[in-house]
């Protein structure tokens, strides 16, 4: 006779998928290195940032953020021409959460590392876009738009469907915190307050537009996946509550419908829902962090 699956058996099972995808196979011994509580960090434990990249909302933020960044052609150039996102639709979160884990919750010495990896990476990525511009990922002024299109797309996603989301005074600390590791990382004039954040974002609104490269990014991401039928449910889920939190600017370049009815009574929810199985499965530990 078939065992039922008890509600712990489903929780472990959804974790362990999260965790192989989103973390990937060395989970464990990230947690031991991202939980060292031995030594200080670059922040504080009651720092806005901690609370923020601890939370669920996480995943949204982060395909929110690609789809965001995509929208300016020389990023967009520097992914689609250095990036294995077609292969590997999983590799950029990951990869983004290990950096925030690191940065967010790590000791000094090991903050520091990860930092020092992207910098590492970003000597290599380099080249001439479709428009015949050339484009670095050292460029000070493209690496700002990576910031300000990460955080704005963090803090968005946390505000919509975070557990507990920020007061006026915390989204300005979560800003300010992320500004930190973004001077460590060569960004110039990293907004410190949520309202330099808009006005920065503002700022790059005319150096932003659909191209060949962001479409068919977003097409890929969004619709055509390389994924087993299993992972491309939550994924779908996370990539349909990203959507729902994009400006209608940004939705219209990227050729994604704007439904206001369908958004209110049906991704807004699901993010919820999304977020709060999440939660559950994981029992509210870090991005990238777990000691079962």
């Amino acid at each position: 006779m078939a065992t039922i699956p008890t509600r712990d058996d489903i929780r472990k099972a959804l974790a362990d998928a999260l965790r192989d995808r989103v973390v990937g196979p060395d989970a464990q011994v990230k947690a031991a290195i991202y939980s060292d509580t031995t030594a200080p960090g670059w922040f504080a434990q009651d720092r806005p940032i901690r609370q923020v990249h601890a939370d669920a909302s996480m995943f949204i933020g982060g395909m929110r953020a690609i789809l965001l960044q995509s929208l300016h052609p020389l990023a967009m150039a520097g992914v689609a021409q250095h990036s294995d996102y077609r292969n590997d639709p999983w590799g950029r979160l990951q990869r983004t959460a290990d950096f925030l884990a690191a940065t967010s919750f790590g000791a000094q010495d090991v903050a520091q590392q990860a930092v020092d990896r992207v910098l590492s990476v970003h000597t290599r990525v380099q080249g001439t876009a479709r428009d015949g511009r050339t484009y670095s990922a050292q460029d000070p002024h493209l690496l700002r738009w990576v910031h300000v299109a990460e955080t704005d797309s963090f803090l968005c996603a946390h505000q919509m469907f975070g557990e507990s989301a920020l007061d006026q005074s915390a989204r300005d600390g979560y800003v300010k915190d992320t500004a930190f590791v973004a001077n460590k990382l060569g960004v110039p004039d990293a907004p410190t307050s949520e309202q330099e954040l808009r006005d920065q974002l503002r700022a790059y609104r005319h150096e932003l537009s659909s191209s060949a490269d962001s479409r068919d990014a977003a097409k890929y991401l969004l619709l055509q996946p390389p994924l087993a039928l299993p992972e491309r449910i939550p994924y779908s889920m996370i990539a349909a509550a990203a959507i729902a939190t994009l400006p209608r600017w940004a939705r219209a370049d990227l050729r994604l419908p704007w439904l206001p009815v369908t958004e209110r009574f049906a991704l807004r929810p699901l993010g919820d829902a999304l977020t709060r199985t999440i939660r559950w499965a994981i029992g509210g530990e870090k991005p990238g962090v777990t000691d079962d």
